[in-house]
């Protein structure tokens, strides 16, 4: 028997998430809706009407004081309403929870709780003159996800009576395993079979596997198993997503020829990767000997360094951009809780600290018809916040640092970068914790969720351009209560030693985390008839390929195996063994006694073909720009506050838990009323001990127009001094490298893709170069290749773009540093040289002013700067810092009157200049690089000065009590500012 139970809100009461429904309606979809209010409906199977009218009066599913409850509709004066609950075999937790409260409150027996189910959905009553299309439109764009919700809409005139509905059954399990007849195939037939599949291989990759399946010894080990000469569509799948770009990452591990068009020089690299990334960090750890911090590099889930000499800890970055442009909450969501399970699974497993996040969108104000697919920037923002705020709040894990970047190119892809930094012991019962330690015989065991249809093609989907036939099954849906309860569970049973490696259940599903795992033992057994599915229906390769969320895979060994299932079932997760790890040199996949896969470990990880690629650069040519005389200074500083990559981003981060732990120190927002921004954040992870660590990044795509070398260079500087100006040593700093390009190879649909691959190229120099300058190896990292769309005639490609993230150690968090100013009557210095660098600045962006240098970075006198800041800082001379960016000197200097609420004098003349004088406007809004301002007592300035003896820094003023920031030049006073004004046009613009 199914019955419905209805709550909702009191008339008295104010409903605030059905007027955020209804404000949402009106502003992003422009939908008349003057009011909503929302009901609650928990359908309850296994309850005759009595017991359910029993539950409601001992207040089971509601408040007494704020809630009605009936079981009859509570929808009354709509004009429409809208129902939405979850898809069959969807996980609802709310319904699980108030299954298990009514089995409380009513007293029933584990036997009658067992067969006890509710499904949650909610009703959204509406007030306006919508049309029918127009309800739709709110349902379909808004209110429901149709890939996880399903939802009914009623007019006023046909009632609120919904039929109740329980989880449907689905049809019988499809257990047909299909053959694909490669070698029947022409090579047009080839890329159509690969392009229809999602497949995303090249036509070398396809004779690549139609040649492997002709080898006589192939099929001579295919007939002992049972499988037949041609391949499984099973094993064509599983190739797929194991050689894809998003996992091979093929574009870095390329044979590229590099031209110089402007020098004429020319080269072979062998490998970005290898020569530039993993090779820089194996110099900077030679060069460090005892002193390297690094314990596991390029290996794991997650890049592992020593934090203290009990601990260790480990960060990674993800990106999600293709799932978030689909569907902004479920693409979001699922980045930052699968970005959680690679700490998680490293190693033995790490305990989550932090997570940090980077956004980049088009502007929220863009105007004008979208091209088809894509969704408004608005809409993106909103739903990768609340998916991002799901993911970090309900896991329990603080999100202490990140930045948003708007660009109008972003709007064919957001980027959506998700880290986390997690902590392990450096030893775990005798051996060190961040390696893994399975054997064949162990069994392999899948817990957490359970698999579905979502994230089918996830890998291969992100490894091609979006486009207006993108499968929507590719988004995976997260769900971090189940994830929760699964990550508490494996920190106990890690503990008790009950398994022997763990790996993240991410892209490829059981495919990929089953597959890599046994690259260390030889071979693996797996009998896909044994995992557990959301819903029947679903083909084995499915089963085999989905990316569905909260689920790792374990090496369990057999004399622990009986005990790890125990506290599995003892702690309500779902373990399932699936099979066993082997020696056999294959992936052997089954259903039943039904043979799947067959797959060769060697050509499963090493077969694909290296891609061989050039490139050719030619630097563009740029013009110095006229600078306009401005009438009025203090109008333009507080235009520039205003700009979208300078102005408070207070409304978002607001939102996300950055206490949570008790361990944030520095937190994102600072000052004496909490809104001046922080350079980056600052944990203690390990409570009792002063020894902290930040987290900072830099990103700057707005200078790859010009040279992505520069880019490169200036987004590493930026981590760098980001983490030194909150208290970091810069001698003890890892880094972890993110690229998102737009399509680097060659085609018909991109002809300039030589250049972009020299622009690639050029950005791997940068970082081999300032990675050994600044002494910061890479530990980890991530590239997304094809961040492009193409649709309605229209191609748009992101600029090419590289998130550097910087964990620091800060050795005593107790003399950590903040941007605002302390008190009035301290000395105000800039450290570091200004330069005449205004290309791609937010002044050009401002003043619409093409041309003229990108911001530089000269390392070596920066880490000498660095250094002595950071000596200065321990010694406690500094009493603020902050570092210039975005906006250059007269944003950084708002920015830290806005935090301490007190002006500062500042004579503009002071500032260290590299060559003569400049136009005020440079010398404001330069953006150069390696510059931080700090203030410093009056009695400490000598012993300030001291400690930079040869370098170059200026005294350029003081803080002042007198509220208003005071510019002058050459005796000629620029503006005077009200410090009020200044925060009021800092927090304007994203003041929703």
């Amino acid at each position: 028997m199914l019955v419905r139970i209805h709550v909702g809100l009191k008339a008295h009461v104010i409903d605030t998430p059905g007027q955020k429904a209804a404000a949402a309606a009106r502003n992003a979809l422009k939908l008349p809706v003057a009011a909503a209010r929302i009901v609650k409906v928990f359908t309850v199977e296994g309850l005759s009407g009595e017991e359910a009218t029993l539950a409601m009066e001992r207040g089971a599913l509601h408040d007494p004081v704020l809630h009605e409850v009936s079981l009859a509709p509570l929808a009354r004066d709509f004009d429409w309403l809208i129902e939405v609950g979850f898809r069959p075999g969807v996980t609802d937790n709310e319904g699980r929870t108030a299954r298990e409260t009514l089995a409380v409150v009513l007293g029933l027996s584990p036997e009658r709780a067992a067969k006890l189910a509710v499904y949650t959905s909610t009703q959204y009553l509406l007030k306006g003159s919508l049309t029918r299309e127009q309800t739709t439109h709110l349902a379909t764009d808004m209110l429901a996800n149709e890939l996880i919700q399903r939802f009914e809409i009623r007019s006023a005139a046909e009632g609120a009576d919904i039929a109740p509905r329980g989880a449907e059954v689905a049809a019988k399990a499809v257990e047909e395993v299909a053959v694909v007849d490669l070698a029947a195939m022409s090579d047009e037939e080839l890329m159509a079979f690969s392009r229809a599949n999602t497949l995303a291989l090249s036509l070398d990759e396809m004779h690549a596997i139609r040649d492997h399946y002709a080898r006589p010894e192939v099929a001579a080990a295919r007939k002992e198993h049972g499988l037949p000469e041609k391949p499984t569509d099973a094993e064509v799948e599983v190739l797929a997503q194991t050689w894809s770009e998003h996992c091979k990452h093929k574009i870095f591990n390329a044979r590229i020829d590099y031209r110089d068009e402007d020098t004429g020089a020319s080269e072979t690299v062998d490998s970005l990767f290898s020569t530039c990334i993993a090779g820089s960090t194996r110099d900077i750890r030679a060069a460090k000997g005892a002193d390297d911090l690094c314990l596991s590099v390029f290996k794991d889930n997650a890049g592992v360094f020593r934090f203290t000499e009990d601990t260790a800890a480990c960060v990674k970055m993800e990106t999600h951009n293709s799932p978030s442009a689909l569907d902004p909450y479920g693409g979001a969501l699922t980045g930052i809780v699968g970005v959680n399970r690679d700490p998680m699974g490293t190693g033995m497993g790490a305990e989550l600290i932090c997570n940090t996040d980077v956004f980049c969108f088009a502007s929220p104000f863009h105007e004008g018809e979208l091209p088809p697919r894509l969704l408004h920037p608005r809409r993106v923002l909103e739903g990768v916040r609340e998916g991002v705020e799901h993911g970090g709040n309900k896991s329990g894990v603080p999100t202490v640092n990140g930045s948003i970047v708007f660009d109008e190119r972003f709007l064919g892809k957001p980027l959506v970068y998700c880290g986390t930094l997690g902590l392990m012991p450096t030893m775990l019962h005798g051996r060190p914790a961040y390696e893994k330690y399975h054997k064949p015989g162990d069994a392999v065991v899948m817990v957490g969720g359970r698999i579905g249809k979502d994230g089918i093609h996830g890998a291969t989907f992100s490894s091609e351009e979006l486009h207006e036939g993108s499968p929507a099954t590719a988004v995976q849906i997260g769900d971090p209560i189940t994830q929760r309860r699964m990550y508490d569970f494996l920190m106990r049973a890690r503990d008790l030693g009950l398994y022997s490696a763990i790996t993240d259940n991410g892209a490829g599903g059981l495919s990929s985390s089953v597959g890599e795992m046994a690259e260390a033992t030889g071979g693996a057994r797996l009998d896909l008839s044994k995992a557990p599915l959301k819903y029947p229906g679903l083909r084995p390769w499915e089963v085999l390929l989905s990316e569905a969320q909260e689920r790792m895979s374990l090496a369990v060994p057999p004399k622990t195996l009986d005990e790890f299932l125990r506290l599995a079932d003892e702690m309500g997760v779902e373990a399932s063994v699936l099979g066993e790890f082997t020696d056999s040199g294959y992936f052997h996949v089954t259903w039943g006694e039904t043979p799947v896969a067959l797959l060769d470990m060697e050509f499963l990880h090493d077969g694909v073909p290296q891609m061989e690629l050039s490139a050719v650069w030619q630097a563009p040519r740029v013009e110095m720009p006229a600078l306009p005389e401005v009438a009025d200074h203090g109008a333009l500083l507080r235009s520039m506050l205003g700009r979208l990559n300078v102005c408070s981003k207070e409304y978002v981060v607001r939102q996300y838990d950055h206490e949570v732990q008790g361990g944030s120190v520095v937190k994102p927002f600072v000052g004496v009323k909490l809104d001046g921004p922080a350079d980056a954040g600052v944990i203690r992870p390990v409570l009792g001990i002063e020894r902290g660590l930040a987290v900072s990044h830099g990103i700057c795509p707005k200078f790859s127009d010009y040279d992505t070398y520069w880019m490169m260079a200036g987004a590493m500087d930026e981590a760098v001094r980001n983490a030194v100006a909150v208290g970091a040593d810069p001698d003890l700093m890892v880094g972890v490298d993110n690229f998102c390009w737009c399509d680097p190879v060659k085609s018909e649909k991109t002809p300039d893709g030589e250049y972009k691959l020299a622009q690639l190229v050029r950005a791997c120099r940068a970082l081999a170069h300032f990675s050994r300058a600044f002494g910061v190896p890479c530990i980890s990292g991530k590239d997304s290749m094809k961040n492009d769309y193409t649709g309605g005639g229209a191609k748009i490609s992101i600029p090419p773009t590289v998130l550097f993230s910087v964990v620091g150690i800060v050795p005593d968090v107790r003399r950590c540093l903040t941007s605002d100013f302390k008190r009035p009557g301290e000395r105000v210095y800039l450290l570091g040289l200004t330069h005449d660098e205004l290309f791609g600045t937010e002044l050009a962006q401002e003043l619409s002013l093409r041309g003229g240098r990108a911001p530089e970075v000269e390392a070596l006198s920066a880490q000498a700067r660095y250094r002595a800041l950071f000596a200065a800082a321990q010694a406690g001379l500094v009493s603020a810092c902050h570092d210039c960016s975005d906006g250059g000197l007269g944003v950084a200097l708002a920015e830290m009157a806005i935090g301490g609420r007190l002006g500062a004098d500042i004579d503009l003349s002071a500032v260290p200049l590299a060559g003569d004088g400049l136009h005020p406007l440079a010398l404001l809004y330069a953006e150069s690089h390696s510059r931080l301002v700090c203030t410093v007592p009056e009695d400490k300035s000598k012993d300030f000065e001291r400690a930079f003896a040869g370098q170059r820094l200026g005294c350029i003023g003081q803080t002042a009590a007198h509220g208003e920031l005071r510019l002058a030049n050459a005796g000629k006073t620029l503006l005077a500012e009200p410090v009020e004004n200044l925060a009021q046009a800092f927090r304007a613009t994203l003041a929703w």
